[in-house]
């Protein structure tokens, strides 16, 4: 039997939670999160949703967060580090290299916030279903309760 990796998937889209968790089960597969920066997706209430990114030794203005058509796109740049002082640096195990990571957002889910704490970029997400999406419940109206007659033949 042939076993697919949904992991890709998985980690780079929000709000398919169902879709993937169904397609996780049948596969058998379990979720993993390489690559850098390392970050997490969690659902913080019913529409609700956050992603956490380790961005240690980036600044908020060395970071852009933009959405276009559905993608959220998080990059970042780091300036000069020198800021005019002569050092040599003897071990770097800070990794402060430019990144770009991509999630593609399910339909009605936009960012409503992002904030930078202890080295966590935070960016939160809240899907809006538009009013005439959404399920509505049909009341039915008593009717006249008719009856048909048989004809005897």
């Amino acid at each position: 039997m042939r076993h697919y990796d949904l992991s890709p998937l998985y980690r780079s889209t929000v709000g398919f939670d169902r879709l993937f968790s169904m397609l996780d089960t049948l596969s058998g597969g379990e979720a993993s999160t390489p690559g850098y920066p390392p970050y997490n997706i969690e659902r913080t209430g019913e529409d609700a949703y956050r992603i956490t990114m380790a961005v240690a030794g980036f600044g908020d203005q060395d970071i852009d967060i933009e959405t276009r058509q559905g993608v959220l796109t998080v990059k970042a740049q780091k300036g000069d580090e020198t800021d005019g002082e002569d050092r040599e640096i003897l071990h770097r195990g800070i990794a402060a290299r430019s990144f770009e990571r991509r999630f593609q957002l399910a339909d009605h889910v936009e960012v409503s916030g992002a904030s930078l704490q202890n080295g966590l970029l935070h960016i939160d997400l809240v899907r809006e279903v538009p009013e005439a999406m959404k399920p509505r419940k049909i009341a039915i109206a008593p009717g006249d309760a008719k009856q048909i007659e048989a004809k005897a033949a």
